[in-house]
């Protein structure tokens, strides 16, 4: 089965207009690792992340690292999996941390691990990865097309139905891509305060409570 799901992989995205995926160990490993642990929702989620990276980088000109892209692009859902169904961090540190383990474990250089770990951490952060490294901003890029639409008409209609036909939506994939953010951070509803991220909550519980800052201003201990 293995070996079937990585020729399937070269086989269909080893050329969209001019991207593809790293032929590299490092890259085969993250690409195995993943496939194993996600859904088929979020790998091929996580595979169009690269490819809408990887070409808004292409097209802008940008110097940036496809192996470390295709990392960061790899792991940064993996937090939202049944392993982190106790962790009480952010899924966005999740899957920074599970990142930074990873490549260490394959001897990558420090200044490298950190780079992928805040392009994991910060691709739900609107305002500061654009103003960061290619690989960091280019994860926001990426994760920002996928889900939303943004950037949707940079992209031509050859270029995304290439990658979609490498890396199916699926039939319902907006409402698929909300369920597997709240079955991701239910137990953890804290995590969300200052992100997007409870707007997740709150769509899909009524019952959630969204923290609000003026109000813990107001009801902090200070007398004025």
């Amino acid at each position: 089965m293995r070996e079937v799901v990585m020729e399937e992989l070269a086989v269909t995205a080893k050329d969209i207009f001019g991207v593809g995926i790293p032929d590299s160990a490092l890259a085969r490993a993250a690409t195995q690792l993943i496939r194993d642990t996600e859904s088929d929702l979020l790998f091929h989620h996580s595979a169009r992340v690269y490819f809408w990276g990887a070409l808004t980088g292409k097209r802008k000109g940008l110097i940036f690292d496809p192996e470390l892209l295709y990392i960061a692009a790899m792991f940064h859902d993996i937090g939202l999996t049944a392993a982190y169904s106790e962790s009480k961090l952010r899924f966005e540190v999740d899957g920074a941390n599970a990142a930074r383990d990873f490549l260490k474990g394959h001897g990558i250089s420090e200044a490298e691990v950190e780079r992928v770990w805040a392009a994991i951490a910060l691709h739900t952060t609107p305002g500061i990865p654009e103003h960061m490294h290619p690989e960091i901003a280019l994860v926001q890029v990426g994760a920002g097309m996928d889900v939303v639409g943004r950037g949707y008409e940079q992209f031509s209609e050859e270029q995304r139905e290439a990658v979609l036909s490498a890396f199916p939506r699926g039939d319902d994939f907006k409402h698929g891509i909300i369920d597997a953010f709240y079955q991701g951070m239910k137990h953890r509803p804290e995590t969300t305060f200052g992100t997007f991220n409870d707007d997740v909550l709150a769509f899909k519980d009524p019952h959630f409570q969204r923290l609000n800052f003026c109000s813990i201003i107001l009801a902090s201990p200070w007398a004025s």
